[in-house]
C-alpha cells in the first residue's frame, strides 16, 4: 500500500500534491480503485510503468484473464449453431452476454437489439451499408468524428445522397448545436420516411469534449435517424437507452474494459434495424436460403447481422467484464477520471520555460466542463516552436511512458486544432497527395499531429505527475528538432 504521511493538513499520501486533494476532495471516495490497482493491475506498478492511453485502450484485469481460462477448461464449447451439448453452452453463454450488454445500458430488449461484431468500425459499417441512403435524404456529420464514422459517407455518396458536415470552434472544439439544428433543418419537404442519418461522437477522440446527447431528441425533431458513436464515452459514463433513443449505438469492448480485445457492438433499436437492408447475406444470417431457386430469407432477429460465426470464446467475457466495472462502479471511475483531468490540464497550463513562454498548447476544453478524460496538445519550444510529436512518443516510450501521438483518427477535429481550413485544402491537397510529409509542407504546417494523454479505470496522481516530471526533464528549455526522425507514413 502507499505509504501515509503526516501533513498540516491531516493524512497525505505520498506520490500526491498538497493541492491536489484541497482542489479535489471528492477523489478521497475513490480509494477502492487504489485498491484494485493493486491486486489486479499490480503490473503497472512493479514495471514502473505509466499507463496514459486509455483512449486507445482499457487495460484488463487479472481477474478477467482467470476467468476466461476457467471457463474454457471447465466445460466444452462448439459452434452455437447447432444443438449438440457444445453447441448449446455456447448459445447460452452468447445470449446471457447479449442480455447482460442491455441491461448495462438499460435498453428494454422489446425495444433494442444487442448485435455482436468485431469492433466498433464494424458495426459502423453494419449500418452503412445496409441504410436506405436515397437521393432524397441525407448523411449529416459533425467534423469531430473518427474515421470509422466518416468512412460512411462513401455508403452514402455511392448511392447518390447528399452529405453534409457541421462545423466545429477551433479554440475549445466544441460544435455549436444552432449549427447541428441548421443542418438538420435543410431537408426535403414532405419527404416519406427518415430524412436521413445523422452521426456524432458522445465524446471526442481527440480532445475529450463531450457533445450533447440532447442532440439525438434534435435530430429526431427534424427527422433523422441517429448513429451515436459511444466507444469513448462508455468507459467513464453511464449511458441510459431508456432516455436517450439513439437508433444506433456503436461500442468496443476493448475500451471499456481491456478484454476481450476483436469483438464490439451494435446497439440497435429493432424498428431500426428492420429498415435496414444488407447487401448480402452469409453463414448464419440467413433462415432459408436456396441455390438453384435462386432465392433467400434473411433471419428474422439480430442474427441477421452477425456474420459467420460469432466470437462464442470471448463473447462471455463481455458479461464478466460488464460485471467487473458495476462491481468497481462506474461512476466512482468517471469521479477519478474527472478530478485527474482537471489536475492534467491545470499541470499542463502551468508548465513555462525559463523565459516565461508556455511549455504546451492544449486543444479543446481547459477545463472540465463537458469533458472527459482525454487531452491533446503539442509541447513548445521556449521560441513558440512545436516540438515534433513524433519526438515525444519516441522519448516518452523509453521513459516507460504510454501516450498516442498523431491525429487519432479524427481528421476533422485535427483540421480545427491546427487550423486548416477549407480554402487551404481545396485544390492544393487531394487524391494525388504522396503521404503526410507531402501535407505538411503543402500546407506549412510545424507537426504532422497532437500528443494525446488519456486516463482511465485506474489512473492515478502519480501517473499525471510522473508524466508532468518527464516533460519538464526533456522539453523544459529545449529548442524544438526534427532530426533523425523517420517519414510520417500516414495521418
Amino acid at each position: 500500500m502507499m505509504k501515509i504521511l503526516a501533513s498540516p493538513g491531516g493524512l497525505l499520501r505520498s506520490s500526491e500534491p498538497a493541492g491536489f486533494l484541497t482542489q479535489y476532495p471528492q477523489y478521497e471516495r475513490t480509494r477502492v480503485l487504489d485498491e484494485a490497482r493493486r491486486t489486479e493491475y499490480a503490473h503497472l506498478d512493479r514495471t514502473g510503468h505509466v499507463y496514459l492511453d486509455y483512449t486507445g485502450a482499457c487495460l484488463a484485469a487479472t481477474a478477467q484473464y482467470q476467468a476466461h481460462s476457467e471457463r474454457l477448461t471447465d466445460q466444452c464449447f462448439g459452434n452455437p449453431h447447432s444443438e449438440n451439448p457444445a453447441s448449446r453452452a455456447s448459445t447460452e453463454r452468447v445470449e446471457r452476454a447479449r442480455a447482460a450488454v442491455l441491461a448495462h445500458f438499460n435498453a428494454d430488449p422489446a425495444e433494442y437489439a444487442a448485435i455482436f461484431t468485431a469492433n466498433a468500425t464494424a458495426a459502423c459499417r453494419l449500418v452503412g451499408e445496409s441504410y436506405r441512403f436515397e437521393h432524397d435524404n441525407r448523411l449529416v456529420l459533425t467534423f469531430d468524428n473518427h474515421n470509422s464514422v466518416n468512412g460512411l459517407r462513401e455508403f452514402a455518396r455511392a448511392r447518390r445522397t447528399a452529405v453534409s458536415y457541421v462545423s466545429g470552434d477551433g479554440h475549445d472544439l466544441r460544435t455549436d448545436t444552432a449549427l447541428v439544428e441548421s443542418a438538420l433543418s435543410r431537408h426535403v419537404i414532405g419527404r416519406r420516411g427518415p430524412a436521413g442519418l445523422f452521426a456524432y461522437p458522445a465524446q471526442s477522440n481527440f480532445s475529450g469534449v463531450r457533445h450533447p446527447l440532447d442532440w439525438v431528441d434534435l435530430a429526431h425533431r427534424h427527422g433523422f435517424d441517429v448513429l451515436l458513436d459511444a466507444a469513448a464515452y462508455v468507459p467513464t459514463n453511464r449511458l441510459d437507452l431508456s432516455q436517450v433513443k439513439p437508433e444506433f449505438v456503436t461500442v468496443s469492448w476493448y475500451k471499456l474494459f481491456g478484454y476481450p480485445t476483436g469483438l464490439g457492438c451494435l446497439i440497435a433499436r429493432r424498428e431500426a434495424l428492420a429498415r435496414l437492408r444488407r447487401p448480402w447475406f452469409s453463414g448464419g444470417t440467413i433462415q432459408a436460403v436456396s441455390v438453384q431457386g435462386d432465392w433467400h430469407v434473411m433471419a428474422p432477429d439480430e442474427s441477421a447481422f452477425e456474420d459467420g460465426t460469432v466470437n462464442f470464446l470471448a463473447i462471455p467475457d463481455v458479461e464478466f467484464g460488464l460485471r467487473w466495472l458495476r462491481n468497481l462502479r462506474l461512476e466512482l471511475i468517471g469521479e477519478r477520471v474527472h478530478c485527474l483531468t482537471g489536475w492534467l490540464l491545470q499541470r499542463l497550463g502551468d508548465l513555462t520555460h525559463s523565459n516565461g513562454a508556455p511549455m504546451a498548447r492544449i486543444y479543446g476544453p481547459r477545463d472540465t466542463t463537458d469533458r472527459g478524460g482525454t487531452v491533446a496538445f503539442n509541447f513548445l519550444d521556449p521560441q513558440g516552436r512545436v516540438v515534433d510529436e513524433r519526438l515525444v512518443e519516441r522519448e516518452a516510450a523509453a521513459a516507460k511512458i504510454s501516450l498516442r501521438t498523431g491525429c487519432f483518427c479524427n481528421p476533422g477535429a485535427g483540421e480545427l486544432a491546427f487550423g486548416i481550413g477549407r480554402s487551404a485544402l481545396r485544390g492544393r491537397i487531394g487524391r494525388k497527395s504522396r503521404g503526410i510529409d507531402d501535407y505538411l509542407r503543402t500546407l506549412r504546417l510545424p507537426s504532422g499531429g497532437a500528443v494525446r494523454v488519456s486516463l482511465g479505470l485506474v489512473s492515478n496522481v502519480a501517473d499525471v505527475e510522473g508524466f508532468i516530471a518527464f516533460a519538464e526533464r526533456a522539453y523544459r528549455d529545449r529548442p524544438a528538432t526534427a532530426e533523425g526522425l523517420p517519414a510520417r507514413e500516414r495521418c
